[in-house]
C-alpha cells in the first residue's frame, strides 16, 4: 500500500473515531455568558424564558446570506452562524432582495421560512432586516411562526443619510445608477418621515417578543470603519452618538438587550484588515441568543394608525 494510500486511511480513521465520540456527548446548551463582552453593556432583563429555538438570521441593505466559491465563502453575519451552532443553536441565515422594498423584501422573507422545516423560530435582524421583519410579522402573517425579534442597528426611526440619498449630489448618483437598471427603492423606507408613517402602520404583533441592541461609537479609542468614517462624523455632528449609518437613538424598539460599542460593520462581525479588533460580534449573539424565550403575553391592541399598506409617500 502506498503512503499516500495510508496516509488516507489514516484521516478516514481519525473521523471515524471523531464521530463516533462526538455521537457519544449530549449536544451542548447555551448559557447566559456571566463574563463581560467586551463593548457590551448588558441591560438588566427578566431570567431566560425557555430554551433555544432555531434562529433566523436577516441581513441589511446590500446584504447576504453568503457569497463566494467553494473553500471562500463570504457570510455576512460573520463567524456567527457557526459560533451559535457550535453551541448548540441551529442557527439560518436568509438571502434578501439586496436593495429592494421592504414589502418586497418581507415577501421574500416570508417565502424563505415557509420553505424551512422549522414550526417556530427566534429571528435576529440587523439593520434594514429589522424593518422587514416587522411589516412581515404586522402583515404578512409571520407572527405564528416567530417567537421573538431582535434587532441589532435597525433605524427604527429612520436615518438622516437616507434624506441625503434622496437629494442634492447623492440624489444625483442615484439617479444615475437607477438609469443604468440598478434601483434603489430600500433607502425610501428609511429615511425619518417614512419611519413616522412606518411606525404608525406597522404595529407590533401581540404574542411576539420584541428587543433590541443598540450600537454605536462613543468612545475616541473605538475605531471606525474607513467606509464609515466620513458618516459617522457627519451623524455624530447632527444627531449625536451614532454606528456609522443609525443614530443610537433610533435603534430602540421593544426591550433594550444592550448597547455596545460598534459601528454598523462590526455588529456582524467585520472590521478593516489591518485594524485592532475590539468587539466580539459572536460571544454578542450567543449572549442574545441565551435571553431569547417564550413571549411574556401581550394584550391584543388594535393597531396604533391605519391598517394600510406602509408604503412611502
Amino acid at each position: 500500500m502506498s503512503g499516500v494510500a495510508l496516509a488516507l486511511l489514516a484521516l478516514l480513521l481519525i473521523a471515524a473515531v471523531v464521530v463516533v465520540l462526538a455521537r457519544r456527548r449530549p449536544p451542548p446548551i447555551i448559557e447566559a455568558t456571566e463574563a463581560p463582552l467586551e463593548g457590551v453593556a448588558v441591560v438588566p432583563g427578566a431570567p431566560e424564558r425557555g430554551p433555544p429555538l432555531p434562529v433566523i438570521l436577516v441581513h441589511g441593505l446590500f446584504g447576504f446570506d453568503r457569497i463566494g466559491v467553494p473553500g471562500a465563502k463570504l457570510h455576512y453575519f460573520r463567524g456567527i452562524a457557526g459560533h451559535l451552532e457550535g453551541l448548540g443553536c441551529h442557527a439560518h441565515a436568509v438571502r434578501l432582495p439586496a436593495a429592494a422594498s421592504v414589502p418586497e423584501r418581507a415577501r421574500s422573507l416570508v417565502a424563505k421560512l415557509e420553505a424551512l422545516p422549522h414550526a417556530r423560530v427566534d429571528i435576529i435582524a440587523h439593520s434594514l432586516g429589522g424593518l422587514d421583519v416587522r411589516y412581515a410579522l404586522a402583515h404578512l402573517g409571520l407572527a405564528a411562526r416567530v417567537r421573538s425579534l431582535v434587532t441589532v442597528g435597525t433605524p427604527h426611526l429612520g436615518t438622516p443619510l437616507a434624506d441625503l440619498a434622496s437629494e442634492g449630489p447623492l440624489g444625483v448618483a442615484r439617479k444615475a445608477i437607477a438609469t443604468l437598471g440598478v434601483p434603489l427603492p430600500a433607502l425610501d423606507w428609511l429615511s425619518p418621515s417614512a419611519l413616522e408613517r412606518f411606525n404608525r402602520e406597522v404595529p407590533d404583533a401581540p404574542g411576539v417578543r420584541y428587543a433590541c441592541v443598540v450600537g454605536g461609537v462613543r468612545r475616541d479609542e473605538t475605531p471606525v470603519a474607513l467606509a464609515l468614517a466620513a458618516p459617522h462624523a457627519y451623524l455624530r455632528r447632527i444627531a449625536g452618538a451614532n454606528d456609522g449609518l443609525v443614530p443610537m437613538a433610533s435603534q430602540y424598539w421593544g426591550e433594550t438587550l444592550a448597547e455596545i460599542e460598534a459601528d454598523h460593520f462590526a455588529q456582524v462581525g467585520w472590521h478593516d484588515v489591518g485594524t485592532r479588533r475590539t468587539f466580539d460580534a459572536p460571544g454578542l449573539y450567543a449572549f442574545v441568543v441565551a435571553r431569547l424565550g417564550d413571549a411574556r403575553p401581550a394584550p391584543d391592541a388594535p393597531p396604533a394608525g391605519s391598517s394600510g399598506s406602509g408604503e412611502p409617500e
